[in-house]
């Protein structure tokens, strides 16, 4: 089986970019935080600060106790610009095929690339590229392997500024030295299946047959695993989305019943957009809010009809909180839409004042996408603007406008 897929990872992506843009930063340990306080964590650590030991997860007031660590807020909007450079510059070499995240994109080889010399030798181009046209503190590794799961497991065998290859002569055995949460997909709820299955080993996972494998997995997915496993290229089943949601820590000076409500309208906006952008229906909104010395936060949810529009989604909301939650310190707040339906397949309501709503909410949608987010907004939302700013998810890369840097 010949090569098919090249995947990037870029290195310490957030951590990256800020020493790519703050040249004072480069050569120092730097870790990225989503609010500059000591109470939350660590989103992203240099390879300086890894060699302090400091991780994605650190406690920022651990990362303070090196006096030469420097922290720095988290810049959204930075990191998704300079990715679509990325973008720009490893297409100057091959077509990204799928981007899987900020950090990470494939791109598919054709037959001239296939061969492992000009495998390497492409990717040896790309690195190059990325270096020239964004710059060189943007490290990447690379893996070139026969299916898109094992060339992401080359990818990470060897960082930073890696270039692995994974033949299919060498497999599985090459997979061996790995731990079976080394492999994409495997987390601790598959890891626990597998021990209660007696495998806590790759090469014992390797080992297992077809039938054992989609028994252990419960499905049809493991069958593919034994076939990935082996460098064949079985299509991944599609997924569908079941929620959309967002959640925000609350800075200190919002910690009260009335601070948690306007982030929470906040949240509603930016979670009804985003269900558009998706082209999705929501069928139930649920509300979460966290407290100081509280074991259980609350939690409330409320039906909605086949909804699409930022107006239907508040008014709901205000329902839920006419039976305002217990507690008097909130510390985190969260708005989650359920039951997403696509509208082809919905029937969507038909009388005027409906249809008006959902127009409303594209025109706000097409002109803060033309002026900027939150240059137009409900009324319920003033003085919330700065509140709780766009973050970055796994698999979700927000839209900004993409300039020079």
């Amino acid at each position: 089986m010949p090569l098919r897929v090249l995947f990037l990872d870029m290195n310490s992506y957030f951590a990256s970019v800020e020493q790519h843009l703050r040249p004072e930063l480069r050569g120092h340990p730097v870790v990225v935080a989503a609010l500059d306080v000591d109470s939350t964590c660590c989103i992203a650590a240099s390879y300086e600060a890894k060699r302090l030991g400091l991780r994605t997860g650190t406690p920022v007031w651990q990362a303070r106790l090196h006096k030469e660590v420097r922290v720095i807020e988290a810049r959204p909007e930075m990191y998704v610009r300079v990715h679509h450079k990325i973008i720009k510059a490893v297409e100057t070499c091959i077509p990204v095929h799928g981007v899987h995240s900020i950090d990470e994109m494939s791109c598919l080889l054709d037959a001239r690339q296939i061969d492992p010399d000009a495998a390497l030798a492409l990717a040896q181009r790309v690195k190059c590229a990325i270096y020239n046209h964004v710059g060189p503190c943007l490290k990447c590794s690379i893996g070139l392997a026969p299916n898109r799961l094992l060339a992401k497991v080359a990818a990470d065998m060897q960082k930073p500024d890696g270039l692995v290859v994974l033949n299919d002569s060498d497999l599985p055995r090459a997979l061996h030295p790995l731990h079976l949460n080394d492999l994409p997909g495997i987390g601790s709820r598959m890891l626990l299946r597998l021990a209660t299955a007696g495998i806590t080993t790759v090469e014992e996972l390797c080992g297992l047959s077809e039938l054992q494998l989609k028994n252990i997995w419960g499905g049809v997915v493991g069958q593919r695993w034994w076939y990935w496993l082996r460098g064949f290229n079985v299509p991944e089943a599609p997924t569908r989305r079941s929620s959309v949601g967002h959640s925000h820590v609350l800075p200190p000076e919002l910690r009260t019943r009335e601070g948690a409500r306007a982030v929470l309208i906040r949240l509603i906006h930016k979670v009804a957009a985003r269900l558009r952008r998706l082209n999705h229906c929501a069928s139930l909104l649920e509300v979460y809010i966290s407290f100081t010395f509280r074991e259980e936060g609350w939690k409330a949810a409320i039906p909605l009809q086949q909804c699409q529009d930022t107006l239907s989604m508040l008014e709901a909301f205000n329902i839920l909180w006419q039976s305002p939650p217990p507690g008097d310190h909130p510390t985190q707040v969260a708005v989650t839409l359920y039951k997403l339906t696509n509208p082809r397949s919905t029937t969507l309501s038909l009388f005027p004042a409906d249809q008006h709503r959902l127009a409303l909410s594209y025109a706000l949608d097409s002109l803060n996408d033309r002026f900027g987010g939150d240059t137009v907004y409900f009324a319920d939302m003033h003085g919330m603007q700065e509140v709780a700013p766009t973050r970055i998810g796994f698999t979700q890369i927000p839209d900004f406008p993409v300039d020079d840097l």
